[in-house]
């Protein structure tokens, strides 16, 4: 089993390059993020937690539709980044944590999880899963989505997280999308 990608793997990344994954100039990005905000489909979120959010190049488009968002992710430099980008929105906050162990307080009626879950092994990852649908309000919505090329560095694929998604949450899968490059489901807590 690979190991968990620890933030001293991610601070490298950082310090060699202030978007190491292109996040601001990649067209992949720019389909796949106008892509994960057409199945939010409009919605208006009152407290919503983007967990990974990196340098805020997607959160900055996600603010306008929350009253309330909580950008995380396990780097200080891109945190540092990401608040910069974030400054003009008042409702939004960037904070450096790393999960599941530092799970923000509170409930949230999104949760997104994009191109993240997969750093982890399989049994936080899980743990990870357990802890966001424990802050998730009943009706919230949880976004997952991830690369779906295959990657020798990661502990786990993008295709491998879905399914161990699909097969451990309580939640009700209500959308899957399937890219060549990436993989997007839509998981809602329903009565």
């Amino acid at each position: 089993m690979r190991e968990r990608l620890t933030r001293e793997y991610f601070e490298k990344l950082y310090a060699e390059s202030p978007d190491p994954w292109e996040f601001e100039t990649s067209a992949y990005e720019r389909r796949k993020y106008g892509r994960t905000l057409d199945v939010l489909r409009g919605r208006r979120f009152r407290r919503a937690l983007e967990v990974g959010a990196s340098i805020g190049v997607f959160s900055e488009m996600l603010a306008p539709q929350c009253e309330e968002l909580l950008a995380v992710d396990t780097s200080r430099r891109a945190v540092e980044i990401a608040r910069e980008r974030l400054s003009r929105y008042p409702h939004a906050r960037v904070e450096r944590r790393t999960l599941p162990e530092e799970m923000p307080h509170g409930s949230f009626d999104l949760i997104l999880a994009s191109e993240v879950l997969y750093y982890l092994p399989q049994e936080v990852m899980l743990l990870t899963l357990r802890r966001m649908e424990e802050h998730l309000v009943p009706g919230g919505v949880l976004l997952a989505v991830h690369w779906r090329k295959e990657t020798r560095t990661y502990p786990l694929q993008g295709d491998e997280v879905h399914e161990l998604l699909r097969e451990n949450t309580r939640l009700t899968n209500t959308e899957t999308i399937l890219e060549p490059e990436y993989r997007l489901d839509l998981f809602e807590d329903q009565p």
